[in-house]
């Protein structure tokens, strides 16, 4: 087994992962890890735009309130705090490397989404800004010759001595590498890929997630699943998001008659939080015993619809729909986990020397629903953050030890045999269907019951040694299915994007939050 050592492993490559390779850049080596290509992440795929509170008409209180409220009172508010005042300055700082948001003269252009009270989301080439954000990262990070980069390489475990983390088991080319280092921050994104239908790339397994729950890490908030309103719904054609600025630009659902439904459900419309939204979605499509709702953008301006969702527009002519002639065949897709691995607002985990920023996490920011468009700003704020405070403790065990980090820390040896599992696609689909039908937009007791029943057949698997991406990817997918549907069967309440048919009020306790952690093989959970 190769040995390599690092001052600092970074496990990913989307905005949180980029930004605290930035932060730490300057200060000592940086192994930056991830699965696929660098930009091949969520951040590449986040079309609507980043929130800032940075237009004429805006306040940073006035967005810190918006968060609060999108949150359903579970919030961190101190977590709320912090990205809404640091947004401004992380934001003013990319546009210094580069970064080129859309203008209107010589101002940048905001626009407003759900649930926002001021137009407050800036975008960049109207639907890429997440491409931007991580164009400019990348240029970045590229300026700096003590980062290097890992593509292609597959984190297969943590590595714990004595409660603290010493860096990871990589896997690349079925080969391990033990990649030994003073600080590993997780920013691994989200676990979209749980479910049949997501809006979120394949690489989105839940792998931070599932390494750290492994070694012992707390999770947090797993039962809070966003789920996006509207994704293109098509046999064509891929579950594509259509973002919720063209709701903010006017578009308007409607049902398979071709019938508004939204005043129906809240006063807001379409422009009511994501999971009222949702909700009032699926409750159509029972209605009308449909597959899909529509959203409808032919009373707009044909230039201006193109000129403002550009990247939406090709890609939906590639399917034969023209959005700014005709009607968007549209229905729900799990879109965001608000919760994760639980941190302070340093990304500090429960595990010694064990960090994590962006999705990954759970600081409290989002609280029971992520307010729209505030993860990519959350990447940067809390990936500049982490990386500050993975940097003192750098620097601390440096001085304190006067060793380097192979001399600090031997390593024993990654097993050798290993297993397969021939059936692990057909597996892998029947848990993500699973995971939609039992564990999605609407749950209940009964149908997470049969939820747990299904996926403990699978926990054979969890044991289990894999010298393949998709095998790896399966176990990790099982993992995080498992703790969102504990989570979810744990809280007896509605709340934010949890909703219970047979608990319909938010219930006892609803302001705790969930933690799960291993413990002798078993699932231990506490509420804090």
């Amino acid at each position: 087994m190769n040995i390599e050592t690092v001052d600092f492993l970074i496990i990913g490559s989307g905005v949180a992962g980029l930004r605290a390779a930035i932060e730490l850049a300057p200060h000592g080596n940086v192994l930056v890890a991830t699965k696929d290509m660098p930009k091949e992440s969520s951040t590449e795929y986040a079309q609507g735009g980043i929130a800032v509170a940075l237009s004429d008409e805006d306040k940073v209180g006035i967005h810190f309130e918006d968060t609060l409220k999108a949150g359903d009172g579970l919030c961190n508010e101190n977590a709320v705090k912090i990205l809404v005042e640091e947004g401004p300055e992380r934001i003013l700082e990319l546009i210094s490397w580069g970064a080129e948001f859309d203008k209107e003269g010589t101002k940048l252009d905001f626009t407003i989404e759900a649930a926002h009270s001021r137009k407050r989301v800036l975008h960049a080439r109207g639907d890429s800004t997440g491409k931007e954000l991580e164009r400019v990262l990348l240029n970045k990070v590229r300026s700096f010759p003590s980062v290097k980069k890992y593509p292609f390489a597959f984190t297969v475990d943590l590595i714990i001595k004595d409660g603290e983390c010493c860096g990871a088991y990589i896997l690349k080319d079925r080969k391990i590498t033990a990649v030994i280092a003073r600080a590993t921050i997780l920013c691994t994104g989200g676990a979209g890929q749980i479910f049949a239908r997501t809006t979120n790339p394949m690489v989105a397994t839940g792998d931070g997630m599932a390494i750290a729950f492994r070694a012992g890490a707390q999770l947090e908030d797993m039962e809070f699943i966003q789920f996006h309103p509207t994704s293109l719904y098509s046999q064509y054609a891929p579950q594509f998001l259509l973002s919720e600025a063209m709701r903010g630009e006017g578009a308007i659902l409607r049902n398979i008659n071709k019938e508004p439904f939204m005043k129906i459900y809240h006063r807001d419309a379409e422009l009511a939080p994501r999971d009222i939204v949702s909700r009032a979605i699926i409750s159509e499509m029972v209605k009308t015993e449909s597959s899909h709702v529509y959203l409808d953008m032919t009373h707009l301006e044909k230039d201006f619809v193109r000129k403002r969702f550009p990247q939406i527009y090709s890609t939906c002519l590639r399917y034969n729909i023209d959005i700014t002639s005709g009607l968007i065949p549209v229905s729900p897709a799990a879109h965001y986990i608000m919760g994760g691995v639980r941190t302070d607002l340093n990304g500090v985990t429960s595990i010694k020397r064990l960090y994590a920023a962006g999705e990954v996490a759970s600081t409290g920011v989002h609280g029971a629903n992520r307010l729209a468009s505030n993860s990519l700003l959350e990447g940067l704020v809390y990936g500049a953050r982490t990386g500050k405070s993975a940097l003192e403790f750098g620097v601390q065990s440096s001085v304190s030890t006067g060793n380097s980090p192979r001399r600090e820390f031997g390593v024993s040896g990654y097993p050798q045999t290993y297993h397969t599992i021939p059936e692990h696609d057909e597996i892998r689909m029947t848990l993500r269907k699973l995971m939609w039908d039992r564990v999605g937009i609407i749950r209940c007791g009964v149908s997470l019951e049969e939820a747990r029943k299904k996926l403990s057949e699978w926990t054979f698997i969890l044991d289990k040694v894999f010298y393949t991406r998709r095998e790896l990817e399966l176990k990790n997918m099982l993992t995080v299915a498992m703790m969102s549907t504990e989570a979810a069967s744990l809280r007896k309440g509605s709340v934010g994007a949890h909703y219970r048919s047979d608990f319909p009020e938010k219930g006892k306790d609803w302001q705790k939050h969930i933690a799960l952690a291993r413990e002798d093989d078993r699932i231990k959970h506490s509420l804090v």
